[in-house]
Formats: C-alpha cells, sequence, structure tokens
C-alpha cells in the first residue's frame, strides 16, 4: 500500500467470483449460506461477483429455522466489510415464492450503471448486471459485469452479444461470472474484439474445471480482465470449496499499476 493524503491506497485488488446456488448445498438438502460468507470473509477479497443469490424466497424462509432474515448479498457484504460494504443486486427471476438474480460486492463504493435483461426465454431468466466501482488508484472507475449466461448455446450466442453491446470499448473492467461455456467461445471472442484475458487460463494455462464442485468437470466460471495486470488466479477447491455450492469459487490477484 502507499500513503496519499492520509488515504492509504492499495497497489492490487483481489476479485471472486462464485454461483452461490442461493445458499443451499449441492442438492438442496441443507442452508449453507453462513458457512459460505465465512469462506468468503477467508478470501480477504476487495470485490466479490454472485450469481443465483437469493433476494427472497418465502417457503425456504418457513422451512429453514437458519434462513436469514437479509437477502443472501447484504447478508455477505456486511460479514465481509461492515459499515464499509457496498453491494448492487440485479434480480432477475422472479416467482410466487421469491426472486433470485446476480449482485456485486465490494468494500469500495459501487453504482449501479443497469441490470440489462438478457433472458432467453421466460423460463431461464437472465442479466447483465453492470456497476462501477471506485477503486483508489484507479484514475477512472472500474466496470464491472457480472453474468450467468444461458444453459442453451442459442441463449449464451445472444447473450455474448449484448454483453459486447454493453461494454465500454476501452478502460479498466472485469467481466466475472457463470458463462455455462463449456466449449470455451466466449473468451475467444472477449479476447479478439475488446481486449480481455481470463485470468485462470493467463495463470495456470487452461480455464478452470468448475462443476460440479465435488467432482469438477466442466470450466464455466470466468474472471475476465482488461487494463489490469492478473498476478495470480486460483480455483478454490476442495474442503470448505465443495460443499459450499455446486460451482467452485474463483479468486485472481490483479495489479492496479
Amino acid at each position: 500500500m502507499t500513503a496519499m493524503g492520509g488515504v492509504q491506497i492499495k497497489k492490487n485488488l483481489r476479485v471472486v467470483t462464485l454461483n452461490i446456488h442461493k445458499g443451499l448445498s449441492q442438492f438442496n438438502r441443507r442452508v449453507v449460506i453462513h458457512e459460505l460468507r465465512e469462506g468468503l470473509r477467508a478470501l480477504d477479497a476487495d470485490i466479490v461477483f454472485l450469481q443465483e443469490v437469493q433476494g427472497h424466497h418465502a417457503h425456504h424462509a418457513r422451512r429453514h429455522a437458519t434462513w436469514p432474515t437479509q437477502p443472501q448479498h447484504a447478508l455477505i457484504a456486511d460479514t465481509l466489510w461492515g459499515e464499509a460494504a457496498s453491494h448492487v443486486y440485479g434480480q432477475n427471476a422472479v416467482y410466487r415464492q421469491g426472486h433470485h438474480g446476480n449482485a456485486v460486492l465490494s468494500r469500495y463504493a459501487l453504482s449501479l450503471v443497469a441490470n440489462h435483461d438478457v433472458s432467453n426465454h421466460r423460463f431461464e431468466r437472465r442479466g447483465l448486471l453492470h456497476v462501477r466501482a471506485a477503486v483508489p488508484g484507479l484514475q477512472q472507475p472500474l466496470d464491472c459485469f457480472c453474468v450467468h449466461f444461458s444453459l442453451h448455446e442459442s441463449g449464451r450466442h445472444r447473450q455474448l452479444d449484448a454483453l459486447l453491446k454493453h461494454l465500454p470499448r476501452t478502460g479498466a473492467a472485469i467481466v466475472a461470472g457463470d458463462f455455462n461455456d463449456w466449449r470455451v467461445r466466449a473468451g475467444r471472442t472477449l479476447d479478439a474484439q475488446l481486449g480481455f484475458t481470463e485470468a485462470i487460463a493467463q495463470h495456470n494455462g487452461a480455464h478452470a474445471r468448475t462443476f460440479p464442485s465435488v467432482l469438477p468437470v466442466l470450466r464455466l466460471d470466468r474472471i475476465y480482465v482488461r487494463g489490469l495486470t492478473i498476478q495470480r488466479a486460483q480455483v478454490h477447491r476442495g474442503a470448505p470449496w465443495r460443499r459450499l455450492s455446486d460451482h467452485l469459487a474463483l479468486s485472481a490477484e490483479l495489479g492496479l499499476e
């Protein structure tokens, strides 16, 4: 860190992405949101990208004594950074019992740009959550996109086109989330057209296998970066992560200079 006017300026940024499976264990047998927030706290992230975040669910609240009274994104953010936490939730799927979507959490101030509806059909609601983070050490706000793409290739293709449409053409940016892109087509497009690099692939030589968490086979989750230096990147395997969701978490350490 360096000091500027009494404010500590970090020279790096730690980001994490995880599909949290609505705070339930892999086969929906138990509530794991409290264990999950402790796992995320141990990673000491600055910005967290979450998918399948349960904003509200009346049935789970009645069924499970440990179901939180707060929305899941607020519960996690408050645990990570307390009063300094900033969080934005993008509601995508609404149903009789409640709703869920994507969320970005940060130790730095966030501003919502848009939650773009990119649903392929009414049975699979999806959104591109675009926020800007005021990161000390960066001259301009950092554009952050939290994504959860379709299970169907035609839907993913249209959602990638929408992402390309909304992404700024220049400047520091992060696109992270669950791409459901086992054929690894999204990365080739982001790299070729907008100059992004996937953190795990650059650091480890291949995209991370993240699904299913117990025995990961498919390479679904990514952290794409532009305008920042990828210093380290990791897929979080084994305990406790394989018990906390059906996906594994990814993290990346990014240099600001």
